[in-house]
């Protein structure tokens, strides 16, 4: 069998080499080591192991995007693009070691049965599961499952010693794309997408209709943080903003011809006010849709650069039911800019890039950014002057804030105190807030974090700290240093403040609604989305920028 699977995984990489140019006399070689390996090795071998890691070492000297997904990632890798999973519906939290429902998906099989949030799950499938300081994968290893198939869990709610129980019956559990759809003012529109996945197109066409119906005559499109996704959805969400025929990118490879994607005669909004944010996180398919707006002076691109993944994979399924994505090709801009930013200094510098950016201060200062006349581009309608090079330079540099982001507050983020405060504040005090705020707009207005609460935080920052002291010697020199660092801490949460207030009445938002009303909250704090409506607020500044 040993054999049979190390052969095997020479016919696997056998057309791999060749494709990418190798000789024969290389692919000779390679096989006449895997099969000395198969017959001659001393001892029992993990083939799985051995083909596992031959591919990885090989794509891996490629490029940074072509990758092997083992047979068990395959279908959590492809989820956040499916657009859906199989399970019960629940979002979930650890409270202490015991598993809190925060929030139930609404018309999904936990919400149909009666789950509710504030709900504590101790048993599955008759295992106590209280306690036992499971990770997050362990949950969902247990919840999630084969549409129609059924699973038991047992709750306890409000305190009470009788548990309830729940048969519930796993169903196809929606994943959401557009994160954000409202009306700033009476006529602009604001859309946050956060992946191009196969529903993410349809998702849009919801979103745009309803801000139509509300009034909207213009248009922020968000896709800072966004990863990417499929090509053809990036092609269906740019085609709402082209004119017929109007490329939107094209791609080519050695060996791949040049293929090229246009716009039709449909399109939701072709004319009007259109700005596009951008930050250092978006990626491939979002600087497809924001190149091609740029390039054909459609959009004003606000943010900061973009991620710079311009490579084409195709997704090859292998025998065992894993998975090899291979690059095949590079994305172009209209104006024919490779999206792609340079990878020849190897792998590691390449991962590295965005904290050389920030160190080079080009996340801070727009001037610390410098491009060659080589990357000099002229858009195709009013000959702007646009930069190749790698990732998407906007039209409007917004510099990163980084007033209010504290050493201590990442801490806070890090080991997950503020979440882990606004769940217990959440699990005492759901039903209150329900009743005082029956709206959104109500709570917006007049919520707000009180000093309890911000002390609930450094509460159990202190608890922390006292784990932590445990594992060190008590000395005068560590309790002086522990006093300097505490006296730190303290102007540092001071410092971040205004920060934290907005993350806990963003994240309660969201329990008490939903991902819609949190952004409503947290978008506060957005520089580049406030630069964004300050210039269509403004009379002849979108027309300024785009002349």
């Amino acid at each position: 069998m040993k054999k049979i699977s190390i052969l095997f995984a020479v016919c696997i990489l056998t057309p791999l080499i060749y494709a990418q140019g190798f000789s024969a006399l290389q692919q000779r070689k390679l096989t006449n080591a895997l099969t000395a390996i198969s017959n001659l090795y001393v001892d029992s071998i993990n083939d799985k192991k051995i083909v596992e890691n031959t591919l990885e070492s090989i794509l891996k000297e490629l490029d940074p995007h072509s990758s092997y997904i083992p047979k068990e990632e395959v279908e959590r890798v492809n989820e956040p693009l499916e657009g859906s999973f199989e399970g019960v519906g629940i979002q979930f939290q650890f409270l202490n070691d015991t598993l809190l429902v925060v929030q139930t998906i609404s018309g999904c099989p936990a919400a149909k049965v009666g789950v509710l949030p504030g709900d504590r799950i101790l048993y599955i499938e008759n295992e106590f599961v209280d306690g036992k300081k499971l990770k997050n994968s362990d949950i969902f290893k247990r919840l999630r499952g084969k549409k129609g198939t059924e699973v038991n869990i047992k709750v306890q709610r409000g305190g009470k010693s009788n548990l309830i129980d729940f048969k519930i019956t796993r169903d196809k559990i929606p994943l959401f794309s557009v994160d954000a759809t409202y009306m700033i003012g009476k006529e602009i529109g604001y859309i946050k997408v956060n992946s191009f996945g196969s529903s993410t197109h349809d998702e849009f066409i919801k979103a745009f209709d309803e801000l139509k119906k509300k009034g909207m005559k213009s248009l922020i499109l968000s896709l800072q943080g966004n990863g990417g996704g499929y090509l053809n959805t990036a092609q269906q969400l740019a085609d709402e903003f082209l004119s017929r025929n109007k490329l939107i990118v094209y791609t080519q490879g050695l060996n791949q011809p040049k293929s090229v994607l246009e716009a039709t005669a449909i399109g939701k909004f072709e004319t009007g006010k259109l700005i596009v944010l951008v930050d250092e996180y978006s990626a491939s398919a979002s600087e497809i849709v924001s190149g091609a707006l740029q390039d054909w002076d459609r959009a004003i691109i606000v943010g900061r650069r973009s991620f710079g993944k311009g490579l084409v994979q195709r997704q090859f399924p292998l025998i065992d039911g894993s998975m090899m994505r291979l690059t095949v090709a590079r994305y172009y801009t209209p104006t024919g800019r490779c999206i792609q930013k340079p990878y020849k200094d190897g792998i590691d510098k390449y991962e590295h890039d965005l904290i050389n950016r920030y160190n080079k201060g080009e996340l801070i200062h727009a001037d610390s950014i410098h491009f060659p006349d080589s990357l000099k581009y002229q858009t195709l309608n009013l000959k702007r002057t646009v930069y190749g090079g790698g990732g998407i330079m906007p039209d409007i540099f917004v510099p990163l804030d980084t007033a209010e982001f504290t050493t201590f507050h990442r801490k806070l983020l890090g080991l997950g105190i503020i979440n882990k405060v606004c769940v217990q504040y959440m699990d005492k005090n759901r039903a209150e807030l329900k009743k005082k705020y029956p709206t959104f707009e109500k709570y917006k207005k007049e919520f707000q974090i009180d000093d309890a609460f911000l002390n609930a935080l450094i509460v159990e920052a202190d608890k922390e700290k006292a784990i932590a002291a445990k594992s060190t010697k008590d000395s005068v020199k560590s309790q002086v240093n522990a006093k300097e660092k505490e006296d730190v801490e303290a102007k540092e949460f001071e410092k971040s403040k205004p920060l934290i207030r907005l993350q806990l009445k963003s994240l309660i938002a969201r329990d008490l609604w939903d991902t819609n009303e949190y952004y409503q909250i947290m978008d506060a704090d957005n520089e580049s989305l406030l630069k964004a409506v300050e210039i269509l607020q403004t009379p002849g500044a979108y027309e300024k920028i785009l002349k």
